[in-house]
């Protein structure tokens, strides 16, 4: 499905979910990539019908940010979204960007304090915000945004707490939630997690962090994600066949 400017992003993500049951989004880390890399990984998801791009990453040691972001956008007909770990990764060639609430954690400044700093310049330049619930789930081991955010995962073994999150997040009026085992994780976030999250609210679950095969992504589709996202795996496997995964999406 070819994304056009004259819908919003998010109205374009329900769309693919709408027809072809479910999405498979790549994160670009802009600290890992080189800009020419990053460029030609984004011609290689819009070929393989990746449904859009994310670009973010929990720490941000170079100032390739928007360099990066702007790249990418040059090249690709996919929506680039960016997916921030603080409140300066925000760049005006982006489509979107996920307005995260890191609301699993009760670390006030990434629930409310970064969105407030980065909010003047997203409105400023016009950047269309999708809000989205962050939930991070315990993964088997310390993961960045764990770490750089200070807050305690919700335990795997807990899909309660994961759907009440979820459910708040809906009535607080988020269009997405967010399910994260994180960068590099050990253990994707479960099946049954996701299965009671996706099946007590009605906007659309991503999940990410810890999936590296297609079969796993089939396996989060089929317990109820609306979309998969797959980003070190592609970095340290460059010849992933990158069909395979946009294919498992599809039920």
């Amino acid at each position: 499905m070819v994304f056009s400017s004259e819908q919003t992003v998010y109205d374009h993500l329900l769309s693919v979910k709408a027809e072809k049951g479910a999405g498979f989004f790549v994160l670009l880390d802009p600290d890992r990539s080189k800009i020419a890399a990053s460029r030609d990984q984004a011609k290689r998801c819009a070929d393989a019908g990746v449904d859009a791009l994310l670009i973010g990453t929990s720490l941000m040691m170079g100032n390739s940010f928007s360099e990066v972001v702007d790249a990418v956008s040059e090249v690709s007909n996919i929506p680039v979204i960016i997916f921030p770990g603080e409140k300066g990764q925000v760049a005006k060639s982006a489509d979107a960007i996920l307005f995260l609430s890191l609301l699993s954690g009760r670390n006030p400044e990434f629930i409310i304090g970064e969105q407030v700093r980065s909010a003047p310049l997203i409105k400023s330049i016009g950047l269309e915000a999708i809000s989205t619930a962050y939930l991070l789930v315990d993964s088997g081991r310390m993961t960045s945004v764990e770490y750089m955010s200070n807050t305690k995962p919700i335990p795997s073994d807990k899909p309660e707490i994961a759907k009440a999150h979820a459910m708040a997040a809906e009535l607080f009026g988020m269009k997405m939630v967010y399910l994260e085992a994180g960068s590099g994780a050990e253990r994707a976030v479960p099946d049954d997690m996701i299965h009671a999250v996706s099946k007590s609210i009605d906007i659309p679950v991503i999940v990410g962090g810890g999936i590296r095969t297609p079969e796993a992504v089939a396996s989060k589709v089929k317990a109820g994600a609306s979309f998969v996202v797959v980003g070190n795996h592609f970095e340290n496997n460059g010849k992933s066949n990158l069909a395979e995964y946009v294919k498992a999406v599809r039920p």
